[in-house]
């Protein structure tokens, strides 16, 4: 349980949590924002994995895609709702 309380905290103040906001913030558009964010999430395991898929786990690599798709969304929606006021 910790493992996975860790690995949760760790991405989301890692690559995928700060880099998916930033690049959330860069658009209006919630898709992108997310698509940015997940991809983030894909290319931050590959790169602790040494680029081989033999070395990612399944549950690192779905957390961190999650924790980016939720990162760029929060990060458009602060774009959208920054520029109305």
């Amino acid at each position: 349980m910790l493992e996975l309380l860790g690995t949760i905290g760790g991405n989301i103040i890692g690559l995928p949590g700060i880099l998916g906001l930033a690049l959330g913030m860069m658009t209006r558009r919630v898709w992108l924002g997310a698509l940015m964010g997940g991809l983030v999430g894909i290319v931050e395991t590959l790169l602790f994995a040494h680029w081989d898929f033999a070395n990612v786990a399944t549950i690192e690599l779905l957390i961190a895609v999650v924790v980016g798709l939720c990162a760029g969304t929060l990060g458009s929606a602060i774009r959208i709702k920054g520029a109305t006021v």
